[in-house]
């Protein structure tokens, strides 16, 4: 599921608990983008298969001799949808040109979370990193992608996916980064007879999806209004927002279908929009643009920080939403722990 592989982890968690299976359990996710996987060519793959099941030395170097150069020619990863061999880069491009998202907004709102990720870092808000010792190298104290620049220097990028008229480009759009999240579940009853003090509630929680071409970012339009009615909740009863940014174009292209009365009637068979979040509540402490994007990892990362910021805040309700691959979504209401 890839965007949201931890939400996934810690629904099953629920359900575990739920059921009775399991009294706590760790759920979360763990990406290595710095060594990926390089497969060999589907040719090569199917020689070595061959090889493996051969029985005499004549066809093993029959098998042998059929190999050519090109066999040898790795096949690189890539950050593309299974379903469509289209790179989710292209598919935000797509999305921005349809809500007709520019080039300049987008970079607003990466500045916006740069400048907001490192008010935060400075404020020692982002607690929750954990230091780590690369092997022969340096320790990881804090998250190190985070980099406000200028309107003026982004503009100067190149795209980075449709040249030269698209306006994705690798300042408006989540990095790549190796990365790790975890949380610790169970019943409240449990939590206290072991000494913990929660953090927070997993309350209701949905999974959504839709056409994995044209609307594959667009999940937490649909979840949204779905979790919230699930929850017996409206827009105005959320302290906190914290949507997964996979682009800039991508969270201001759920922003417009969820203000859309068209896009609710035609595309979920809504009656009116649900509406937009009020931008002092969302992502106030950056988000996967500024933080990056390790996919394993970000449902937790999500859920945490919004967690944290509902007790910074004094709030109540928080809602977590993201896209995924497959034209998959997620959508949670997380409600903070009584602090007295």
């Amino acid at each position: 599921m890839a965007c949201i592989s931890s939400n996934q982890a810690m629904t099953t968690a629920i359900g575990l608990i739920a059921s009775g299976q399991c009294e706590t359990v760790i759920a979360g996710g763990v990406e290595f983008m710095s060594d990926v996987p390089i497969r060999h060519s589907r040719k090569m793959r199917k020689t070595l298969l061959s090889l493996n099941r051969a029985k005499t030395i004549g066809q093993r170097l029959s098998l042998l001799g059929k190999i050519r150069p090109d066999f040898f020619a790795p096949e690189l990863p890539a950050v593309a949808e299974f379903s469509t061999s289209e790179s989710m880069g292209h598919s935000a491009d797509r999305l921005a040109a349809a809500f007709g998202i520019s080039r300049a907004e987008q970079d607003e709102f990466a500045l916006r979370s740069h400048t907001l990720a490192k008010k935060a870092e400075n404020e020692k808000l982002l607690k929750d990193v954990i230091p780590f010792k690369v092997p022969g190298r340096h320790t990881v104290t804090k998250d190190n992608g985070i980099r406000p620049s200028s309107i003026e220097q982004m503009a100067t990028l190149k795209p980075a996916f449709i040249k030269p008229h698209g306006t994705i480009t690798a300042a408006n759009a989540s990095f790549l980064t190796d990365g790790a999240s975890a949380v610790l579940i169970m019943s409240e009853e449990k939590a206290l007879a072991m000494g913990y003090k929660p953090l927070a509630y997993l309350r209701n929680f949905v999974y959504v999806s839709q056409d994995p071409k044209d609307q594959l970012l667009l999940g937490p339009a649909y979840a949204t209004p779905r979790v919230l009615e699930k929850a017996g909740l409206t827009l105005e009863d959320i302290d906190v927002f914290e949507f997964h940014e996979a682009f800039a174009a991508q969270i201001l292209s759920n922003m417009k279908a969820m203000d859309s009365d068209w896009f609710a009637k035609t595309y979920m068979g809504r009656k009116s929009r649900v509406g937009v979040p009020e931008m002092d509540k969302f992502n106030c402490w950056g988000g996967s643009l500024s933080l990056g994007h390790p996919f394993g990892a970000t449902g937790c990362r999500l859920v945490t920080t919004a967690a944290h910021r509902l007790i910074k805040a004094g709030g109540q309700y928080a809602l977590v939403a993201a896209c995924a691959a497959g034209g998959q979504g997620h959508g949670m209401i997380v409600e903070t722990y009584p602090q007295k």
